[in-house]
């Protein structure tokens, strides 16, 4: 098995294989705890108008997402794990955009098979990945907007890179790595309340939920739905 690090917008773009697109802060790690709390999937969509369009369809029950990490008007839920750890998603479909997540997997389309994923489920993406034994696995790191490539992210693709090739790396050193990263200073800054300071912690309680997120392309939709459970 070939495994390739790749970041950012273009990383997504030239992913081949099975492709794990990561985003910690907070895309993915809010979708894991969605799926936790009995969501039943997630439809993924690039932009906020897109994600509205399809609600008016009645395609989902909640929109969920960000820009700039503020809840975009007309959407239910921002991107916070912490704001869906006591939402009612139970047995709902959700409609996520966000301006990193999101985007990566819309540009994924030379990729075999999509996962997102973020530290909460890093243990659980990789087993699926292993299972299938695919001759080439590219990781991206998406950072801040797709443009910047960010502490949170790049870590957690060295930590999957590790898991894939048997070596298990100290969690608490990369929690430690993380949390004094050059994204986390902002979820304490009372100027930015959109930034809870509860969703570092969750996003960094690392292999916390038994399941992967598997992307597939449904009717021309992305859907993410939990694999593994």
């Amino acid at each position: 098995m070939k495994i390739k690090m790749d970041s950012l917008l273009d990383g997504a773009r030239n992913a081949e294989g099975i492709v794990l697109i990561i985003d910690v802060f907070r895309a993915f790690t809010t979708a894991s705890v969605a799926f936790a709390r009995g969501a039943e999937k997630i439809v993924l969509v690039a932009e906020v108008e897109e994600a509205l369009a399809l609600f008016k369809m009645g395609v989902g029950d909640l929109c969920i997402g960000e820009v700039g990490g503020v809840k975009p008007e007309g959407f239910h839920l921002g991107n916070s794990p912490f704001e869906m750890s006591t939402a009612d998603v139970s047995g709902k479909t959700l409609i996520q955009s966000t301006r990193a997540g999101t985007v990566g997997v819309s540009l994924a389309t030379r990729a075999d098979q999509i996962y997102v994923t973020s530290l909460v489920i890093s243990k659980p993406t990789v087993g699926a990945v292993i299972r299938q034994d695919p001759d080439l696995v590219t990781i991206v790191a998406m950072g801040a907007e797709g443009v910047v490539r960010t502490d949170e992210d790049e870590q957690c693709g060295l930590y999957i890179r590790n898991l894939l090739e048997g070596r298990q790396p100290d969690r608490d050193a990369v929690r430690s790595l993380v949390m004094t990263g050059n994204q986390t200073q902002k979820y304490e800054d009372r100027k930015f309340p959109q930034f809870h300071p509860k969703d570092p912690v969750l996003a960094t309680n690392i292999d916390s939920y038994s399941f992967a997120i598997k992307v597939d392309r449904e009717n021309g939709l992305l859907i993410a739905r939990p694999e593994g459970t």
